[in-house]
């Protein structure tokens, strides 16, 4: 099977470990404190693998809110796993709070107002005082976005100093290169992914990017008055933009063989030397632990699919 027509695996880093998205089934693998790897494993919500995921830009709000729901309940995971007693059986099954919906709608929500305050609020208030010195929305509007990527860099660089958070990057990095692995149909062995890129052009770093050169341009021609209008901008067009962000990063990476693209794309990945780093062996072995089960789930669906009885054969 060709890179082109394989399924596409993505996933995320968490505390000590890894998610990786399936087809049908997220898996979460973690190095538990006595240095066994915990996994689990669970069926995808049909929001998020149904038919409303095949239409454009409709499907770029959908994997928003999937990539945050998922990385709650993979967070939660890694945390409940990262306080366990050193000394457990490694055969024990970790003790874990279950997040109800309504928990992770609350966590959602306070992410969400948390990244519209800071990249989007406060670049348009610093903005404001400027406003004299160009005379025109447009520049404005320009310059609004400019500090928002300087927020945005500023940001991603001041929490790469944390300690844990640079352990989370080194998963982050054995993530991607685990992806790209998979894509290109080597074995899932350390060997093998050691000659891949920590960095991927689908990373969730790059489509953060992407947002953020988007709001750029959509926010370009929208007045600066009322205030009361350009809030209210800033605010309803996130799924727009998220929406066509994701289409870019989807494009870019069909059509990643091609040079221009290839240029175009290039800050993505430069921009992911802050958000990864080169893994250690236990780090991609947990990566691997992660990619095995998720794509082990999803064949497993499929097998269980294929046996079923048909229509024709359940008449007879």
């Amino acid at each position: 099977m060709t890179t082109e027509n394989k399924p596409t695996y993505g996933g995320q880093a968490v505390l000590e470990g890894v998610m990786i998205r399936g087809q049908r089934h997220m898996a979460v693998a973690v190095r538990r404190p006595n240095g066994a790897i915990a996994i689990q494993s669970r069926p995808l919500s049909t929001l998020f693998t149904g038919t409303l995921r095949q239409f454009p830009l409709v499907r770029g709000v959908i994997v928003l809110v999937e990539t945050l729901a998922l990385g709650m309940r993979a967070l939660t995971y890694s945390a409940n796993v990262s306080m366990e007693d050193p000394e457990a059986d490694p055969d024990d099954e970790v003790e874990q709070d279950e997040l109800g919906a309504g928990s992770v709608a609350l966590m959602l929500t306070i992410s969400l107002l948390f990244a519209i305050g800071l990249f989007f609020l406060l670049p348009l208030f610093a903005s404001r005082p400027l406003e004299g010195m160009f005379g025109s929305d447009l520049f404005s509007n320009i310059m609004e976005g400019v500090i928002r990527m300087i927020i945005f860099l500023i940001y991603i660089w001041l929490i790469g100093k944390m300690g844990e958070i640079n352990r989370v990057f080194m998963y982050h990095g054995a993530e991607h290169m685990t992806v790209h692995a998979q894509e290109h149909g080597v074995p899932l062995e350390i060997d093998y992914i050691r000659k891949y890129s920590p960095a991927h052009p689908r990373c969730g770093t790059a489509f953060l990017l992407t947002v953020m050169v988007v709001a750029i341009v959509v926010f370009a021609f929208i007045p600066r008055d009322p205030l009361w209008w350009l809030i209210t901008s800033r605010i309803i067009f996130i799924p727009l933009i998220a929406a066509g962000a994701y289409e870019i990063i989807r494009l870019s990476s069909r059509y990643s063989n091609f040079r221009l693209v290839s240029l175009i794309t290039s800050p993505n990945l430069m921009l992911q030397k802050l958000t990864t780093r080169w893994p250690d062996d236990d780090q991609i072995e947990v990566a691997v632990a992660a990619m095995k089960q998720a794509l082990e789930s999803d064949q497993a669906e499929e097998l269980d699919a294929s046996q079923l009885p048909t229509t024709e054969e359940t008449q007879t």
